[in-house]
């Protein structure tokens, strides 16, 4: 059996290392740190189009870490310090087909039980939770990215002390605010 040449390896290495530069990535300034996540934009392209509206429209911008619970997610986009409810302007069809794995560092859609109700919340898996994934049959969360600098922050984050407010467990009890939220040029 013939091999392919070496060089052949490092050319697919580099191929594959401009498709990545290609996706968007969008950098989440936090109170804790900051957090840069590539978007998976050809594997949930719905899920990243709405996510890109709602940091181009400043939507995250002042919203709080507001469940963090350690060795499984820490989500926001849903709240601000003061624990308003922040409305999303639309929901998102669920993408979880596209099979992505709910892994350590992805960045997924919070829902409720109806899986078409993802609209702003997300997470970040700090764990892999394969409970999360799409099964035949079963819809799961849609996995649309991943933290490719800042694990150091997410890690503080997720070390944070919790606690309840406002009838919510798992909020940290000094707000982790995302400050700002922008696409990297």
């Amino acid at each position: 059996m013939k091999h392919a040449p070496r060089h052949l390896g490092l050319v697919a290495g580099l191929l594959s290392a401009t498709a990545m530069a290609d996706n968007p990535v969008v950098v989440l300034e936090t109170s804790m740190g900051d957090l840069a996540v590539e978007l998976f934009e050809d594997k949930s392209p719905k899920t990243v189009a709405n996510f890109l509206d709602l940091v181009d429209s400043s939507f995250y911008d002042g919203l709080i870490f507001h469940r963090v619970i350690e060795g499984f997610v820490i989500q926001a986009g849903g709240h601000t310090a003061d624990m308003e409810y922040r409305e999303a302007p639309r929901t998102v069809e669920n993408e979880s087909s596209n099979r992505v794995a709910n892994d350590r560092y992805t960045l997924s859609m919070a829902r409720t039980s109806d899986p078409d109700s993802a609209g702003a919340q997300f997470y970040i898996n700090m764990s892999d939770n394969d409970s999360l994934n799409y099964r035949p049959g079963r819809p799961g969360y849609t996995v649309f990215g991943r933290v490719i600098e800042g694990m150091d922050a997410a890690h503080e984050i997720e070390r944070t002390k919790t606690g309840a407010r406002m009838g919510m467990r798992d909020v940290p009890v000094e707000p982790v605010v995302i400050t700002k939220a922008y696409r990297r040029p």
